[in-house]
């Protein structure tokens, strides 16, 4: 599953993103309004944590544009304590729920897996190829039906290679969904390589160089249907 974190507060930011990261989801994360809205209308998402207070550009606007343009992401608005008006503007203008700042780890979590569970988003929680599948909501992954014990980095991996299916992804584009702005593009290359080795060994123990995530020469890695 991916989120887009939209906060200003670079502390909180973090935070939630670590959080998030830590549970196998893809997180992207935006600072300001004008930004969050450039990844909106360029990227697709399962869900968005908005901020109503931001730069440039509040999270209210950044929400009517969205719902005016027919994006139906699921939201929810991290909100002020005592922001009433705005938690009620919000649902009026399209929000799917709301949290009131400060809140504990266990809400937010909860009220992620609430929204990502919704009717009719049963059929996109399931990624396959082959005798593998990834389920995006339990965060489980079975090789014919038998669990595979994945960290939270290996299963991101699998996850944004199973959602770009028969596209190669570059090594730089992995870094940057599963590591956020934490990576080193001068040494990451080696440490995707490291856990895409890792990741082929627990998908075929007797086969190292897995035949289900290739190696793309002078690019990166694709899994092929």
């Amino acid at each position: 599953m991916k989120i887009l974190l939209v906060e200003d507060d670079p502390q909180l930011q973090i935070q939630i993103q670590n959080l998030l990261s830590e549970q196998r989801y893809l997180v992207d994360t935006a600072a300001d309004g004008n930004r969050a809205l450039d990844k909106i209308f360029a990227e697709s998402y399962d869900l968005i944590l908005l901020d109503i207070m931001l730069p440039q550009v509040d999270g209210l606007t950044i929400l009517q544009e969205m719902r005016r343009a027919h994006i139906i992401t699921p939201v929810l608005l991290l909100t002020a304590k005592g922001s009433v008006e705005d938690r009620v503007k919000g649902l009026d203008y399209g929000a799917d729920d709301y949290l009131a700042k400060p809140f504990s780890i266990a809400e937010l979590l909860a009220r992620i897996r609430a929204l990502l569970r919704r009717p009719g988003r049963e059929c996109d929680s399931l990624l396959k190829v082959g005798d593998i599948t990834l389920d995006t909501v339990s965060r489980k992954v079975t090789k014919a039906r038998e669990n595979l014990d994945l960290t939270p980095k290996e299963f991101s991996l699998l996850e944004f290679l199973l959602y770009n299916k028969n596209q190669p992804a570059s090594r730089i584009t992995l870094a940057e969904h599963v590591w956020g702005d934490d990576f080193d593009p001068f040494t990451m290359s080696n440490t995707i390589d490291v856990h895409i080795k890792n990741l082929r060994r627990k998908i075929d123990p007797e086969c190292a160089n897995s035949s289900l995530i290739k190696t793309v020469r002078g690019i990166g890695f694709v899994i092929e249907e």
